[in-house]
């Protein structure tokens, strides 16, 4: 069963955080791109997270369609049968959920999750993340509680974020005046609030200069050391159990020294999307620029099927991807930390 159930998703985050690694976190909006992960994390011998977004869920249910739900349906659906056929843990998480979408992305998941419970079947989905970041902090943690209590019934881990990742990702881009650093009496009211959800588990997206998108290294100004003095405040007020289980996002463009240090700080997962999108299609431009007298029919031609063919360059393009998914495995100090021993565990 390698779409880990809750009790094997909690060891997954408790062992990353006891041992100072993290799990990458892929976004994906097409099967090839599920399947990359599947096959970069088999090879690597590390568990790991596939996530979709609103725009990637939106995506794969066709340009027509362009039903979140759906799309987000249908690529878990795919991930937990196509996931028996690797040796690793793989969790099934949403990202970046606005609150002008919870009604039309989470919500109607945890629907599909709490049918799925009450005909005896398994959960769908591991986690889901709600992002309020653009609104107060108060009223992000109105919100998220009673999101938490919500998956604590249904055993689902709760993701949140304070301040704000800077850059775009999906069409939501940060405003200049943004708040890209969270403080440690931030992190102090998302732990006095979740303290009152009892056995919940959550993972917290905490900011510390974070951009999304595609940065060379040294333009992102990143401070992981807040990191830590949030994880000194809440250990301080609620005891070391209260640590948090962070999340890593915005990673494009961060040193390998700036990734340790945040993995040493308590990151757990580390959302990787720009630059698994990039290995994709580089692989793709490369078959169409070595074939282009194949891919087309120049000059009255009639090119190359073998060339033009479809699963030819997205082949190539799964390979290109699932070596970039061993590289993120591999910088966050991964590789062979699988928790799966097999049909017989």
């Amino acid at each position: 069963m390698p779409v880990a159930d809750y009790e094997t998703y909690c060891k997954m985050i408790d062992k990353a955080r006891a041992n100072h690694f993290a799990y990458p976190a892929i976004n994906v909006a097409t099967l090839e791109a599920a399947n990359a992960v599947l096959r970069g994390l088999a090879e690597s011998k590390s568990d790991g997270i596939i996530q979709v977004s609103t725009g990637g869920a939106a995506f794969a249910s066709g340009t027509t369609v362009k039903d979140m739900v759906l799309g987000a349906i249908s690529i878990a659906e795919h991930v937990h049968r196509a996931a028996e056929r690797y040796p690793v843990y793989v969790a099934l998480h949403t990202d970046h959920c606005p609150p002008d979408h919870l009604d039309r992305f989470v919500l109607p998941l945890f629907e599909e999750t709490e049918r799925r419970r009450a005909a005896g079947r398994p959960n769908l989905f591991n986690s889901h993340m709600f992002d309020g970041s653009s609104i107060s902090l108060k009223e992000n943690l109105d919100i998220s509680v009673k999101l938490l209590e919500r998956c604590s019934r249904s055993d689902l881990i709760l993701e949140i974020e304070t301040g704000v990742v800077g850059g775009e990702e999906d069409g939501i881009k940060a405003s200049g005046a943004a708040k890209l650093y969270t403080t440690p009496e931030d992190t102090l009211d998302v732990a006095r609030r979740f303290s009152a959800v009892k056995d919940a588990r959550y993972l917290l997206a905490a900011t510390f200069g974070n951009v999304h998108g595609v940065y060379k290294p040294g333009q992102v100004k990143l401070k992981p050391s807040i990191l830590k003095d949030c994880q000194d405040a809440v250990e301080k007020a609620y005891g070391k159990d209260a640590r948090f289980a962070f999340v890593f996002h915005g990673g494009s463009g961060s040193t390998l020294g700036e990734i340790h240090e945040a993995v040493d700080y308590g990151v757990v997962k580390m959302n990787i999307d720009t630059d698994t999108q990039y290995a994709f299609t580089r692989a793709i431009v490369s078959h169409m620029m070595k074939n282009y007298d194949g891919v087309l029919k120049v000059d009255g031609e009639v090119g190359n099927k073998k060339a033009y063919d479809p699963r030819s360059y997205l082949a190539l393009a799964e390979a290109s991807m699932a070596e970039r998914v061993k590289q993120a495995v591999n910088d966050l100090r991964g590789n062979e930390t699988t928790m799966y021993r097999g049909i017989t565990e």
